[in-house]
Order: C-alpha cells, then structure tokens, then sequence
C-alpha cells in the first residue's frame, strides 16, 4: 500500500500528511472541518488491518499564530479513560483482577456509605454510584491524587451499585486509577507509559513530563450559542446545586487544564495529551485481536469482553440523555431523535469501543473492521459527545472502508 504524500490550503489552514488510496473524501473532509465548520487546530490518524491509511494534522497551535506540526500535543480530556481502562483490563488478563471482584478486597476504604457491594466491573461501566463528589473540592483538589482518591472513597453512593449508570465524568480517573494503582503497585501514568506507550512508542502521557509541554496545543474553549436548544443536562446545571450533573462540570476546585500543573497531575478522568496518532495507535492492537507488531496488550478472548455493552441507560444519571457503555469505554450513541438539546451522540459501528472527550476529540477500535481511529483538536465544540467534525471525519472513514449506511444507530455495511 503506498501512501500520497498530502499538502493542501484549507482556507487559512495548511493540510499536511498523508493518505491512502481510498480515503481522498476523508482527506477532504478534514480539510472541510477548517473552511467550514470553525477547527482551529487537529490531528487525524486512522489505521487499517495494521497500517496506517491516514496521517493528517494542520491549523494552528494557537489561532492565527503558532501551526499544528506533526508533533503537536493537546489534552483529549475523557479520551484518557479509554487509556486507564485499558491498564485494567491489561491486569485483568495478567490474572491480577477481575471484574465480578468486589472493590473491598483492593480497596477496603472505598467499601463504604453504601458502596459495601460494589465491584471493579462496576467500576469500570460508571454505575457504582459516584459520579462526583458533594463535598467541596479544594482548590487544585484535582492535581492531588490521594486527596481526590479520599474524598472518592468516603462519598455516599448517588445510587445502589450496579442498579444504574451515571457517567462518572471525572470521579472515573480515581475509582478505576486508585484500582490499577493499588493492584500494579504503579501510579496509573507510569503504568500505561511502561505498558502501553512506550511498548507501543506512543506521544501519550497521562502526567506530562516538562520536556514536552512546548509541543502541547492549549485547549479552546468552545463558543455557546445562546440561541441553541437547551438541553436537560444544561437544564439541571443551571437548576439544581445537588445534581451529578452540576457537580461534575462546576465542582472542580478551579482546574485550570491548561496550566503545568493541570497538565503534570494524573488526572485520569480527563487530562492525557497526546494527538491522534497516539490515540489510533493506542487502539491499533485492540483492533487487531490485542496484538500488533509485536507488542501483545490483551487476548482476543478480552478484546470481545471488552467491546461487549456492559450497562445502557434511557437516560443517563449524570448526562441525561441515552448512554451506552463497554467496560470502560463507550459504544455507539445515536440520539439524533432525541428532544432538541438532547441529541448529543458519537456513531460508530456496532463491534466498536472507544470514547469521546469533551469538546470533541475520539479515539477507537473496531475489531471486526480492522479499524482503529483517533481525532485531536484544540477548538472544542458544543454538545456533550462528538460534534459534526469529529462525526463527519468517522462517517467518511466507514465510507472509505465500504460500510454503507448508520440510519440503524450504528454504522453497517
């Protein structure tokens, strides 16, 4: 398969890399995202049975100033839980744990205010009932590991263990990262540099080394339309202190995700950097029966539990629309015939797993396709799941692959 080599001007952004025959409408597709749709600055990485089909990246670093360069880095947000999931099950498949576990055996101080039942399964699928914390978090709370692992621990479950599910937006970086920890005996960062990043030769940390942050693309926050539906996600923020949702987006502790500290933290829920070519590369193995090249992450026995949907929702605790999820990961979300307001979704096939992260970034495998996709940017965009450009970039890749329609919720051939 030989690559062409990619140069085009999309309005006030240069396109670089390179692309497969086949994926000539993806290539324009991104370029498209820039002339039309308000990306500022993005990567794109998809591979195919092993390969890689397409390597793009363009715009600026910072708006009309610094250009994205192959290299360049931004935080993902919650595509960084698809990365600590992955240490999990990597233990998993070790023999070090086990998803019907009960937390208390890893965890006792977890096993607690109505948590006494819950399991690592339950853990990793966002129903074990803390989708945040009530308590007010000190300022900075989120870069101090065992200070956000205390307060996780002692939180009154929302709800019976295993009973619902509320996306546990940033909460999921302690309850499952205080897990890998205590099991590994390694910081949830050093685990998936040691067994997954470096193995695999990823520019993916979660607890960024100083070294890189002159590569790192700082996050911008997306424009509100304040003529746009309102949602009922939004509608509980603006309406009730007490709710998961207002806790998760307000109670923060005044996290400045683009500051140093913000990015050195560990803060699984949703501080990785990296680009697309580490988000696809990531997932490249998971598409490929858990192997590839040489480096073995889990069997193809695990890759099929962990595309598996583990617990599904009419409406989301924490979100408030249909949710859908994997041990760990997200599955695809059509909610397009949802209310207005409530029709955030990410659509992919029906095999594939992977997750969003807020503003619009995804990473994911599909293994029956082959396929392993990842998306950066640093323009984040409304809504709760993918927006139009991150969508707009996986359609034109199912397209490219010969899948011919995602009328159905999911995209079929």
């Amino acid at each position: 398969m030989t690559l062409q080599t990619i140069e085009k001007q999309a309005g006030s952004a240069l396109i670089r890399g390179q692309a497969a025959s086949g994926f000539e409408e993806l290539v324009s597709v991104f370029a498209e995202n820039f002339v039309s749709r308000g990306e500022v600055g993005a990567s794109l990485c998809v591979t195919h049975e092993g390969k890689v089909v397409a390597d793009l990246w363009g715009g600026h670093a910072v708006p009309e100033g610094k250009p994205w360069e192959e290299d360049t880095v931004s935080i993902v947000f919650s595509c960084t839980k698809g990365a600590g999931a992955l240490c999990a099950h990597i233990l998993a498949e070790r023999g070090l744990l086990d998803y019907d576990q009960p937390v208390a055996e890893i965890w006792p101080e977890f096993a607690v205010n109505g948590k006494e039942d819950a399991t690592v399964g339950m853990m990793l699928d966002h129903s074990v009932g803390v989708p945040h914390v009530r308590a007010p978090i000190k300022d900075g709370g989120y870069c101090d590991w065992d200070y956000m692992a205390d307060l996780v621990a002692r939180e009154e479950a929302f709800w019976k263990p295993g009973t619902r599910n509320g996306y546990h937006g940033v909460t999921f970086g302690w309850t499952v990262g205080e897990i890998v920890r205590r099991v590994s005996g390694k910081s949830l960062g050093q685990f998936f540099q040691d067994e997954v990043a470096k193995p695999l030769g990823l520019d993916f940390w979660i607890g960024l080394p100083e070294e890189i942050e002159p590569r790192v693309a700082p996050m911008i926050n997306a424009a509100l339309d304040p003529n746009a539906p309102v949602g009922k996600f939004t509608q509980a923020i603006l309406s009730d202190p007490s709710s998961p949702s207002y806790l998760f987006l307000m109670n923060n502790g005044k996290a400045d995700f683009n500051s140093r500290e913000g990015h050195a933290a560990e803060i699984m829920g949703g501080n990785g950097i990296t680009n697309a070519r580490g988000l696809a590369g990531m997932y490249a193995p998971l598409a490929n029966g858990g192997s590839l090249n040489g480096v073995k992450l889990v069997s193809p026995d695990r890759v099929t539990r962990m595309s598996r949907v583990s617990m599904a929702t009419r409406e989301d605790a924490t979100l408030l629309i249909p949710t859908r999820f994997a041990l760990g990961f997200m599955k695809s979300m059509d909610n397009r015939r949802e209310a207005p307001g409530n029709q955030s979704s990410v659509i992919l096939s029906e095999p594939a797993f992977g997750h969003v992260g807020m503003g619009g970034s995804l990473g994911f495998a599909d293994p029956e396709a082959g396929l392993s996709f990842g998306y950066s940017m640093n323009q984040m965009g409304d809504g709760i799941l993918l927006n139009n450009r991150g969508q707009s970039l996986v359609d034109a890749t199912y397209k490219a692959l010969g899948y011919r329609t995602n009328e159905g919720g999911s995209w079929t051939k």
